[in-house]
């Protein structure tokens, strides 16, 4: 349960809503507690029980006897002016006070705890996705995004409804349980006992319940993830699915999905719904038993212990009353564990995520960067995922200005390469440096913010094509989007858009062809102004006539920057200043196209492959 009390520590932000709830819960159960006990003496009267006649005002003490003998006095006053009808009308009109005041503050118990809940929701969710955007690229190399999405949705969903609705009951039962208590034992000690005796039973039954419906509950929980993941998966690879007509293998699939998630699903259905009756059961059983000792105590006007019991038949019907009255909130405060007990399952999934380690972290006393002036260089990198290496020993220095190339065969390390440069992953060993100062003596703020990026898949919001130009940036102008989409070679489509750049693009660009969301993605670079690029294959994805105007834009992109080109197409990277073959994590061979290409080697076989395909 302690990620249970993770979450309900956001409830301290709510803490002043959580006071005034108790609050109104108390004096919610003393006005109906109030309103039965002022029946005691009257039924005494209706029933001819001998009451203790009050015919002088009492002095006022803070006891039970004081407030038993006001109120006989009271009574009595009524009886003696006029008769019993009379009393029993001013009777109804107290305790009908008394109730709409009980539902009065009920109702003001729950409109402060609804605060509470629906903060610490809004809490959550944000906390998630805010640890979901600072978690490291490779903390999504072991976690499916449709088990994210879960979690964020469903999980915090699942919190809302088990966990939150149920802190109106966890506050409010006890107080009611305690205070119907503690009447109860002020009407008959004895009585409680017996009571008190049978009573725990239900606690053991429901505690047992809740620690299986919890083991469920999380296989449920688990499996929802697992059901999204498909779901995200199958609406990614539509095209694919419809291409090589694997409609009915998928639906199979997701269909043996759903029904493995209705089968956990129907068990935490029923083992939630089994809490109520085991309570009502028991309540029952208990009840049964007071009605037998309880009515010997009045028939025979004495108690177990052979004493004088002091228990009339005003005083037994309210009792009944009473704890009747009590076997809802034990029922309730059942049904509140058992929910509880579901939604930890949930909450140990979100805790999950919440506390996960980030391990790329800035520096407690970071370096500044204002400005990039000499030179990039990797000083013995190494590189391994899950203890298989990816790079090994990289030693390359990148001049202020100068353009390198990464080429070789797929999975050879050259997106890892580019990727160490701003810490997406951290080094396994070795050092890169920035103008002599490690990169991870820097902020990753500053760091990132000395660089652009530019993928082979375009990665767009569903917003506007102004908004995606100016992604991550404030204070930016119209005429600044535009003169960057020029330089892109984007201005003259945008423009024949049917909103110009106020155009919706849709969920990842798909509005737009592969061509224009690169030009766009080319565009967001360029209003960057990085002094550092890096380019992953950001034209192997195009046709020809797209390529040829994206890679115009990128040339005029990588004017005057330091750049780093991952390529598969050598024509595209002819010019740089210096091409680097990684072959499976070590580089091979370095130089310029031609040095490459008189060296017979690796290069030179690419080159011959891509010229005969």
């Amino acid at each position: 349960m302690n990620s249970l009390k993770k979450i309900l520590k956001y409830a301290l932000n709510y803490k002043s809503y959580a006071g005034l709830n108790i609050l109104f819960n108390i004096l919610q159960v003393i006005a109906e507690l109030l309103a039965m006990l002022l029946f005691i003496p009257f039924l005494n009267l209706l029933f001819n029980q001998e009451t203790q006649i009050v015919s002088q005002k009492p002095s006022f003490s803070f006891t039970k006897e004081y407030f038993s003998d006001y109120y006989n006095f009271t009574l009595n006053q009524l009886i003696t002016d006029d008769n019993k009808v009379k009393a029993l009308f001013y009777v109804c009109i107290l305790v009908g006070i008394l109730f709409l005041l009980s539902n009065l503050f009920r109702y003001l118990a729950m409109f402060f705890i609804a605060v509470l809940r629906t903060g610490i929701v809004k809490d959550l969710r944000a906390k998630i996705y805010n640890k979901m955007i600072d978690l490291p690229l490779s903390f999504y190399s072991e976690t499916k995004k449709g088990d994210m999405i879960s979690r964020i949705t469903s999980d915090v969903q699942e919190i809302e409804f088990s966990i939150l609705q149920s802190l109106e009951m966890i506050f409010r039962e006890p107080i009611n349980v305690i205070l119907s208590l503690s009447l109860l034992i002020a009407i008959s000690p004895e009585l409680t006992l017996v009571t008190l005796f049978l009573l725990p039973l239900t606690a053991f039954l429901v505690s047992r319940l809740g620690k299986s419906l919890k083991r469920t509950s999380t296989k449920a929980q688990n499996q929802i993830g697992v059901l999204l993941s498909n779901i995200e998966e199958s609406l990614g690879g539509l095209k694919i699915i419809k291409a090589f007509t694997a409609e009915k293998a998928v639906k199979e699939k997701f269909n043996e999905q759903n029904t493995r998630f209705q089968t956990l699903n129907l068990r935490v259905t029923r083992k939630k719904d089994l809490a109520s009756p085991i309570s009502e059961i028991v309540g029952s059983t208990v009840m049964v038993g007071i009605a037998y000792f309880g009515g010997a105590l009045v028939l025979n006007s004495t108690s177990i212990l052979g004493e004088n019991s002091g228990l009339n038949g005003g005083e037994f019907i309210t009792y009944i009353i009473i704890f009747a009255r009590l076997l809802n909130p034990i029922k309730a405060f059942s049904k509140a564990y058992a929910s509880v007990q579901k939604g930890a399952a949930s909450a140990d999934r979100i805790d999950a995520i919440i506390s996960a380690e980030n391990d790329i972290k800035d520096p407690l006393s970071p370096k500044i960067i204002t400005e990039f002036s000499s030179a990039i260089e990797y000083k013995d990198v190494t590189f391994s995922y899950n203890n298989d290496p990816v790079l090994e020993n990289i030693n390359i220095k990148i001049e202020k200005g100068k353009s390198i190339a990464l080429v070789g065969e797929s999975g050879g390390g050259k997106s890892t390469f580019a990727d160490l440069l701003p810490r997406f992953y951290d080094l396994t060993a070795g050092k890169i440096e920035i103008d002599g100062i490690n990169i991870k003596e820097l902020s990753l703020k500053n760091l990132r913010s000395l660089m652009g990026i530019v993928t082979q898949e375009s990665i767009l919001f569903n917003d506007s094509v102004f908004n995606n130009i100016a992604f991550g940036l404030d204070n930016i102008t119209q005429e600044q989007v535009e003169e960057a989409a020029k330089i892109a070679n984007a201005h003259d489509f945008i423009v024949e858009l049917e909103n110009g750049y106020e155009t919706n693009i849709g969920d990842r660009g798909g509005k737009l062809s592969g061509g224009q969301r690169q030009r766009i993605s080319i565009a967001r670079a360029v209003l960057k102004n990085p002094p550092i690029l890096i380019l992953d294959e950001a034209t192997s994805a195009l046709d020809t006539e797209s390529e040829k105007l994206v890679q115009d834009a990128l040339f005029k992109l990588m004017k005057n920057r330091t750049s780093i080109v991952i390529a598969h197409r050598l024509s595209t990277i002819q010019h740089s200043d210096e091409i680097i073959v990684i072959q499976k994590g070590k580089i091979v061979e370095r130089g310029t196209h031609q040095e490459l290409i008189e060296n017979m080697g690796v290069y030179k076989k690419l080159s011959d492959l891509q010229s005969f395909s």
